[in-house]
């Protein structure tokens, strides 16, 4: 990043800062804080850390006179939260969280990458209210600003955890360690859970089979470790067979049938993408770390210049990051750009050619912080 657009990138951030009213996390005083400021012509982001602040109106002022690029607190609670050890800083407790970022589920176009891990987050928020039993009221939801969402559990029944027993709760987020035995036993109705997904996924499988032509069907069971054209062919003759059994009396289906042990045991195949695709794709070291620094909510990104955007858990299914998330204007900028693109923002799309194109101010924003772009 060069001198110009790193001025650019500090007065547009200042704007910002002078203007809007910034919503600090709860117990501040118990949280660490860190900043990272920009710097020009240098590609390593350093981090200013280990800093504690008493009260809302001294972290404002620090904000404004320094106007950091990023800005994150600590999801921990600290009894001294400025000491420069994390062993003199003498820990309290954590809150849970969860991050969902679509570099990690995903590689495509940025608004395609967002549209996917609100999916992700959609089911996340499902399962931890209506299967794990949290309040929604102690959730709190927030679009990072840049390719996904946090998810913040306030209730003080967690704040106490480890990382083992966090380990344990994103392990069933993303169904890690299913057994097979255990989803397939039992009598009753089928409550919303790990059972009635794999049961769905079974079935959506076994009509899939049914879909292909015979040949295909064949060639695909009988490419199954072990299976030979006589348990294929007595398989699908028992196919619709075992798609009412897994309606009915899901417990009634043996897992010893070579071609069901064959499908699901494999780590990979049809069946586990259709299993794998009920989970929600949540990143394990974020919620497993009980000392992690986490991006402040009403900040701006310093990847992307949107908004760190709070929002009402009832709000994710309308919201539009490259909207709703945008903060800045559309006054024409000039950038030199590295490469020809495609950027959506702000309900249109701006196709871009490499070198010097005008955008509006959001955009140039936008792709100044990403390193796409210098000012012209």
């Amino acid at each position: 990043m060069n001198p110009a657009t790193t001025e650019f990138l500090r007065q547009r951030f200042t704007e910002y800062y002078k203007k809007t009213v910034l919503v600090s996390p709860g117990s501040l005083q118990q949280r660490e804080w860190g900043f990272v400021l920009f710097t020009s012509g240098s590609a390593e982001m350093r981090m200013r850390r280990h800093i504690g602040f008493s009260g809302q109106t001294e972290l404002v002022d620090y904000i404004k006179n320094l106007i950091p690029s990023h800005i994150y607190y600590s999801s921990a609670y600290y009894e001294k939260p400025d000491a420069a050890t994390m062993g003199e800083k003498g820990w309290c407790g954590a809150d849970l969280i969860f991050d969902l970022d679509a570099d990690h589920i995903m590689k495509g176009p940025y608004d395609q990458m967002l549209a996917r891990v609100k999916v992700e987050t959609e089911k996340l928020l499902a399962m931890l209210t209506e299967e794990l039993g949290m309040d929604p009221k102690q959730i709190e939801l927030v679009f990072s600003g840049g390719r996904g969402y946090h998810v913040h559990v306030k209730d003080l029944a967690f704040r106490g955890w480890g990382s083992q027993e966090r380990r344990e709760v994103v392990n069933y987020i993303c169904g890690i360690g299913i057994d097979p035995k255990i989803l397939l036993s039992g009598s009753g109705a089928i409550q919303p859970g790990w059972k009635q997904r794999y049961i769905g996924a079974l079935t959506d499988y076994l009509n899939w089979v049914g879909s292909l032509s015979m040949e295909d069907a064949m060639a695909h069971l009988t490419s199954l470790e072990g299976v030979g054209k006589d348990s294929a062919t007595t398989f699908l003759k028992k196919r619709e067979e075992l798609i009412a059994e897994l309606e009915k009396n899901p417990a009634s289906v043996n897992l010893k049938n070579r071609i069901l042990s064959a499908v699901t045991q494999q780590a990979e195949g049809v069946f586990r993408t259709r299993l794998n695709a009920t989970a929600a794709l949540a990143d394990e070291p974020v919620t497993t770390d009980i000392k992690r620094l986490i991006r402040m909510p009403t900040s701006l990104h310093g990847g992307s210049g949107m908004r760190v955007q709070p929002l009402e858990l009832r709000n994710l299914h309308d919201f539009e990051p490259l909207v709703d998330a945008v903060v800045f204007a559309t006054r024409d900028v000039k950038v030199d750009c590295r490469f020809p693109l495609a950027m959506p923002m702000l309900g249109s799309t701006y196709q871009l050619q490499k070198g010097i194109s005008t955008v509006p101010e959001a955009v140039a924003v936008f792709l100044c912080c990403r390193g796409i772009a210098e000012i012209a």
